[in-house]
C-alpha cells in the first residue's frame, strides 16, 4: 500500500533542525532527561544476599558497560559537525563555561548520549581545545629544545623567502620563484625531520585529543546563554 505525500509537510535540512534544537535549548533538556531516565531505570545493587556473588556481578556488569562506552569514543568522529563558523564565535569562559562546577560532569549513560555530547561540546568549545593544543605544543617544545630550534629556523627561512621575493621582485620571474619555493619546502621538511619537530606535534595532538574526548563526553550540555538576574 502506497501513501501519498502530504503537501502540508515541511522538509527541514538537518543543520537547520540542529540549530533550532540548540537555540531552543532542547539539546540540554534531552541530555538531562537521558541522564535522569538512566538513573531511575538503573537497578540498585543487592544488599540482602547472603553472599557477595550478586553484588560482584552487578558491579562487574556496570564496569563492563562503562568500559564499552569509553571504547566507543575511539570510533567517534568529533569533527563531523564542526564548521568554520564555530571558530568565529567568542571563546567561552574557561571557568564557568569550559570547566564549570563539579555537578557539570556525569558519566554518559549510553553511546548515543556520549556521541551527542562529543559533537555538541566540540562545536561549543573548539576554540578552547585549540588553545589547549597550543599550550601542550609549547610544553612539548620546552621538553624538546632541539624541536624548538628547528621550528624557529623554519619560520626564519620562510620570513627570509618572503623578504627575498619582495626585495628582488621574484613575482616577475615565476619559474625562479617556484624553484626557490620548492627548495625551501624541502629544506623545511629536512629541518623538521632532523630536529624532531614531528614528535612534539604528535605529542601535543595526542594529549589534546584525549583531553578533548574525555571533557566533551563527560561535560553535561548546559545552556549557551546563561539567564541574567533581574535588577
Amino acid at each position: 500500500m502506497a501513501f501519498s505525500a502530504n503537501p502540508l509537510s515541511l522538509s527541514v535540512p538537518d543543520p537547520t533542525f540542529e540549530s533550532w534544537l540548540r537555540d531552543s535549548g532542547y539539546l540540554e533538556l534531552l541530555d538531562q532527561r537521558t541522564t535522569d531516565l538512566h538513573r531511575l531505570t538503573t537497578p540498585t545493587p543487592p544488599t540482602t544476599t547472603p553472599t557477595t556473588t550478586a553484588t560482584t556481578g552487578f558491579y562487574l556488569s556496570n564496569v563492563i558497560t562503562h568500559i564499552g562506552i569509553l571504547l566507543s569514543l575511539l570510533t567517534m568522529n568529533p569533527f563531523s559537525k564542526l564548521t568554520n563558523e564555530d571558530f568565529s564565535h567568542d571563546t567561552p569562559p574557561w571557568t564557568l563555561g569550559f570547566i564549570g562546577y563539579s555537578d557539570s560532569y556525569s558519566f554518559p549513560s549510553s553511546r548515543a548520549q556520549a556521541r551527542m555530547r562529543v559533537t555538541e561540546n566540540n562545536k561549543r568549545y573548539c576554540r578552547n581545545y585549540f588553545t589547549l593544543f597550543i599550550v601542550f605544543f609549547a610544553c612539548s617544545l620546552y621538553q624538546i629544545p632541539i624541536a624548538l630550534v628547528g621550528l624557529v629556523s623554519s619560520l626564519a627561512l620562510w620570513d627570509l623567502y618572503t623578504y627575498c621575493v619582495k626585495r628582488w621582485g621574484l613575482d616577475n620571474y615565476p619559474v625562479t620563484r617556484e624553484c626557490l619555493l620548492r627548495l625551501l619546502q624541502c629544506a623545511t621538511a629536512v629541518i623538521i625531520f632532523v630536529c624532531n619537530v614531528q614528535t612534539a606535534v604528535i605529542y601535543a595532538l595526542a594529549v589534546t585529543y584525549t583531553v578533548m574526548m574525555l571533557h566533551a563526553s563527560f561535560r553535561k550540555l548546559t545552556p549557551i546563554k546563561q539567564p541574567t538576574k533581574g535588577k
